[in-house]
């Protein structure tokens, strides 16, 4: 589904002509200052501030490949084609922190144990397992495998926290992935500052990432390369500011090293009253430049998305462009989210100069009286995707020449609001691709449930 430049334009002049009778968002400028609560004045202690809780998560995955697509696994020593792959997969995490010790300078610590078991061990129905199930060089599934997730020290005086170890971490650059029955996390030292009343800062030095479904650490790798480059620093640093009350913004760049310079712009601004008419506007930008090595080649690439939700009440509806411009792919880390594109679904829609269109539909029950419920259906359109002109090895898309695809999906989440089970979610979606013969993402159906249930020891 193609929308022209103009179509984009009238919709956004068109949404904010609505809007401007229900402008009940303050647009108020917010002066920059410090911050008026001091978090390490009310540290608790090292043991008075303590606790010990976590999550199991109950991951199911059903994926069927259509036309010629199949999955492939190992039967007594034969390369086996199938259409279907089941990964079923409870993953617990255990984690416990202390709390800040008193004084002018915090010190407190995080371990979390991170376990699995696999559910569903039949070597057919793992297909291997990929980055889902835990699978041995034969393909059978490991039964039961635990680690240590999280393992850091916290340096804390006022706002500002440095972590040293092992630890999550969230910009839209470097960013823990959660999609699987346990999380990424990194190895390394982050600093966060919340000094100002407005403004952010972050900075991080990661060597090693601990992937979802393994067991020990692995170097960094991008997520679509196709000659096994690794490396064995990332450096990131950048800043939130919200200059007003309904604009919040984010700057980071990050150095892969030998693979990449990456820089990032986002914004996001809110308009109108979601009682009678609201409007969201979305811009997230990546820049991406070759450097040191060139691993990964000459990489010389701009990456956008530009959103527009309308909400009243309980609906919402999305419309969501997206633009690739450059001759490989949009990339990123692999074991991280660092993708905040506004079409980056089950496909990324990220081929090279690859243009995608998406329109979503959200319905919240709480305004019918059923709190924690809600649904969600969405399509994307992919077209235009050339990679004929691509000049070097790292990725496989010389022959990709007016590819495309789509997808839809639909979803469902329930999350319980009250007693012993509060906060517990369970989450249903159905999602279909389908593509042109030489682009990547094949395919595909996939039906997944996810449970997850906190829960409070400490």
């Amino acid at each position: 589904m193609k929308l022209s430049h103009q179509a984009l334009l009238a919709l956004a002049i068109s949404s904010a002509t609505v809007m401007a009778h229900a402008d009940t968002q303050s647009q108020d400028f917010v002066p920059t200052g410090l911050n008026s609560t001091n978090a390490q004045n009310d540290a608790k202690g090292f043991i008075d501030g303590q606790s010990l809780g976590g999550t199991t998560r109950n991951w199911y995955a059903n994926e069927l490949k259509r036309r010629n697509d199949r999955f492939t696994y190992d039967k007594h020593g034969v390369p086996t084609h199938i259409p279907r792959r089941i990964n079923w997969v409870q993953g617990t995490i255990l984690d416990y922190s202390s709390g800040f010790t008193q004084g002018t300078v915090g010190v407190s610590t995080e371990v979390a144990l991170y376990n699995a078991i696999a559910l569903d061990r039949s070597r057919e129905d793992i297909a291997g397992g990929g980055n889902r199930t835990l699978a041995n060089r034969h393909g059978d599934a490991i039964d039961q495998w635990s680690k240590i997730g999280l393992a850091n020290v916290k340096f804390r005086v006022s706002n500002t926290t440095l972590t040293a170890g092992r630890q999550n971490f969230s910009t839209p650059i470097v960013d823990v992935i959660g999609n699987r029955p346990l999380p990424s996390s990194f190895e390394g030292v982050s600093l966060h500052s919340e000094e100002f009343n407005n403004l952010s800062f972050d900075a991080a030095t990661f060597d090693r990432v601990s992937p979802r479904t393994e067991e020990s650490l692995s170097r960094f790798r991008s997520e679509y390369t196709n000659n096994g480059a690794e490396t064995d620093h990332v450096n990131t640093v950048g800043l939130n500011y919200q200059p007003f009350k309904s604009l919040k913004t984010s700057l980071y760049m990050a150095n892969v090293e030998d693979f990449w310079n990456q820089y990032y712009f986002g914004a996001t601004h809110e308009l109108g009253d979601t009682s009678v008419l609201g409007l969201t506007t979305g811009l997230n930008y990546y820049k991406t430049l070759d450097t040191g090595k060139k691993k990964m080649g000459e990489i010389d690439n701009d990456a956008y998305s530009l959103s527009l939700g309308l909400t009243h009440q309980a609906h919402s509806l999305t419309f969501s462009y997206q633009q690739i411009v450059g001759d490989e792919y949009f990339d990123y880390l692999h074991e991280t989210n660092g993708i905040y594109l506004a079409n980056s679904m089950l496909s990324d829609f990220n081929g090279p100069n690859e243009k995608s269109f998406q329109i979503a539909y959200g319905l919240n029950m709480a305004q019918y009286g059923i709190p924690g419920l809600k649904f969600n259906i969405y399509e994307v359109h992919g077209w235009g995707i050339d990679g004929t002109h691509y000049t070097g090895t790292a990725y496989d898309v010389k022959n990709l020449n007016g590819e495309h695809h789509y997808e839809y999906g639909i979803g469902t989440s329930y999350a319980v609001q009250s007693g012993p089970l509060k906060a517990t979610s369970i989450r249903a979606t159905y999602t279909t691709h389908r593509a042109s013969a030489n682009q990547g993402d094949g395919n595909i159906n996939e039906f997944r449930v996810v449970t997850t249930i906190p829960f409070n020891i400490l």
